[in-house]
């Protein structure tokens, strides 16, 4: 039966032909990278995207395996499946069971659910100024087709298919490459293009740009009785966000310098997924995104136009920052043209400390189920002398940073990239402690950086609050991590890795508070060296939020007293420090106690074992409770105390 044309979510016949759907304020709304571990069975990928409501594309493919990519979209039907890697007609095989309101079913189909195989999917929901779907049945109008879309701006790019005709290309549409064309199958750059272009987006003498409603499509495009899907994503349109004007979707293009690499790319926002193509000669396309790996250290890459399983490139080309890309190495070439669809990064601001921060006690090896996702995690082993790890999902995934030592950055086996609701965790001696971490706005951010040795320099964060509380430390030199926190001002600074009481110095901070959207720098090594000498750094922000997280400060009475930190139950995280005089960093969690006084305590300045008899902080309603009757460091009378504490 050929296909009608269809907008948006649903069908004209359904909805009514100009239907709008309900506006999604947050990219987490509308677009999931989900890893998962096949099982030769039936499972289910809560992914948190509305797809029997809203409607939408899931893209699958094995990372262990070369398995063809399967496009499964909600307009076709979950039971209709193409593969970009190939110019094959749709067939019928139901690999996703069902589109679900908060992600979708999977069936036990070896390709897409093979027990042991690591998988990822991209899931595209439909939303105007995103992402929208249409399928439309040939005409044989050769002159110019309009096709109404349902995206709500111009696309920035345009996938388009045959359905029912095997032998034919993706062809693409970008807008920087506006009157060429190209195919997600083949690697062929504008200069060979897979068939006439205006024969595909354009009336068959001249391309057409497309517009906020329609796309006009050729004679190739349009042979009389077959039947076509066409995926649109937009570009800069707005739309999203607590005020609806930010942007969540880019369509660019950059062209390297003559040693490959990539230049700045300012999106305006930190990305999380890119698709990319070198358009001036042959080239794989490439797909990266920080959920299997796009870090500081390495990237893992798979490629549209094959079936080849996942490539773990050893050096990073080209990494995500706080306002965009940069490049690192050379992937593309000398010189080299390149179009990018880029995504932003997760926004939602959290409610809850449980979706931010959770404590584990764990073995030497082990996958800890997390409920969100992962991106900052700190371990200890707890019954022996040995570091406190630090390390995040921007760094990558098996490096690690010692907080009570000055030493670079090191490696060893653990990861963010598993699944996604999974950090895993070995090489450390048996118990651990582990303190995970997400990244959200009003709570923590992560930003990677490459100081210019120049006071007054300033660092974008994605944190959209002002931070309170900054942690830094050179990753590639033997450095001090310097700490900056709202309470003792933006004149003074501490050490994570010493007792050191606050010191005075415009070389950190350059006298200068952070803001909601940068931090500021002075010319000290520690935070922004010579980039021949030092760096590159990373920065660990936190800031208070209502009822997640509280960054502040309390003068010690040498007895007792409760910490108010706002939230409706107790604190499950603190951490301490002595500001006007030496004092330790201590570390105190619900995961290990905080409900008597002796409960134990970790100091991120040392490795020592933790304490098993002195402890001294509990948890209590609002927050927390500090003292001084069995560890008086903690509670000393007139003395002054930082804290982080989180719900």
């Amino acid at each position: 039966m050929p296909l009608v044309q269809t907008r948006g979510a649903a069908s004209a016949q359904g909805f009514g032909e100009f239907a709008q759907q309900t506006a999604a304020n947050y990219i987490e709304d509308v677009f999931s990278t989900y890893l998962y571990t096949g099982n030769s069975s039936t499972q289910t990928i809560n992914n948190g995207i509305d797809l029997a409501g809203k409607g939408g594309l899931v893209w699958l493919k094995s990372r262990s395996a070369a398995y063809a990519h399967y496009q499964i979209d909600t307009v076709r039907g979950n039971d209709k499946y193409l593969s970009s890697n190939s110019t094959n007609a749709q067939a019928t095989l139901d690999y996703i069971s069902t589109f679900n309101s908060n992600g979708f079913g999977l069936n036990l189909y070896g390709n897409v659910n093979q027990s042991g195989t690591t998988y990822c999917s991209w899931t595209f929901r439909e939303q105007a100024k995103f992402f929208d779907i249409v399928t439309y049945t040939g005409n044989g109008v050769t002159t110019g087709r309009t096709i109404n879309h349902n995206l709500g701006s111009a696309p920035g790019m345009m996938i388009l298919k045959v359905i029912d005709l095997a032998g034919d290309d993706w062809y693409v549409y970008h807008r920087s490459i506006p009157t060429s064309l190209l195919a997600l199958n083949l690697t062929n750059g504008t200069g060979s293009p897979p068939t006439t272009p205006n024969t595909i987006f354009g009336n068959g003498s001249t391309t057409v740009a497309p517009t906020s409603t329609q796309v006009t499509i050729g004679g190739t495009a349009n042979s009389n009785g077959y039947s076509y899907v066409l995926y649109l994503f937009a570009h800069d349109a707005g739309g999203f966000g607590a005020t609806g004007t930010d942007n969540v979707i880019s369509c660019g293009t950059f062209t390297t310098d003559g040693s490959g690499i990539v230049p700045q790319v300012n999106l305006g926002y930190e990305p999380q997924y890119i698709l990319a193509k070198r358009t001036d000669t042959a080239q794989n396309w490439y797909v990266f995104d920080v959920m299997r790996e796009w870090s500081m250290t390495n990237q893992r890459g798979l490629s549209p136009n094959t079936s080849g399983a996942e490539v773990n490139f050893t050096v990073p080309y080209f990494v995500p920052n706080a306002t965009g890309f940069y490049g690192v190495d050379n992937l593309f070439g000398a010189n080299a043209s390149v179009i990018y669809m880029a995504i932003r990064r997760p926004m939602k601001v959290p409610t809850t400390g449980t979706s931010v921060y959770l404590g584990s006690l764990a073995g030497a090896s082990v996958s800890i189920s997390t409920g969100f996702v992962p991106d900052m995690a700190i371990a200890k082993t707890r019954d022996s002398a040995s570091p406190n790890y630090v390390g995040s999902r921007l760094q990558g995934n098996a490096v690690q940073l010692r907080t009570s030592a000055t030493a670079a950055e090191g490696g060893f086996g653990w990861g963010f990239s598993d699944n996604t609701n999974t950090f895993s965790q070995s090489s450390l001696g048996s118990p651990v402690i582990d303190w995970i971490f997400r990244r959200a706005s009003g709570f923590m951010d992560v930003v990677c950086y490459i100081g210019n040795n120049t006071a007054g320099a300033t660092q974008a964060h994605n944190l959209g609050v002002t931070p309170e509380l900054i942690i830094i430390k050179d990753r590639l030199n033997n450095s001090n991590w310097a700490v900056y926190s709202a309470p003792t001002g933006n004149t003074n600074y501490l050490y994570l890795n010493s007792t050191q009481s606050i010191t005075t110095s415009s070389s950190f901070w350059n006298n200068t508070s952070p803001t909601s959207t940068v931090f500021s720098l002075g010319n000290n090594s520690v935070v922004n060296g010579n980039p021949a000498i030092w760096g590159p750094y990373v920065a660990y922000l936190f800031a208070t939020l209502a009822g997640v997280s509280k960054v502040g400060s309390y003068t010690g009475n040498g007895g007792t007293q409760a910490i108010a930190c706002g939230f409706t139950g107790g604190a499950r995280f603190v951490l301490i420090k002595r500001t006007d005089s030496t004092g330790d960093w201590y570390v105190y969690d619900t995961t290990r106690g905080m409900t008597t006084l002796t409960d134990p305590y970790i100091t991120l300045n040392t490795n020592t074992a933790e304490s098993a008899t002195l402890g001294s902080v509990t948890t209590t309603t609002g927050g927390f409770t500090v003292d001084a009757t069995i560890l008086a460091a903690i509670n000393t009378n007139a003395a002054s105390y930082i804290f982080l504490a989180i719900a």
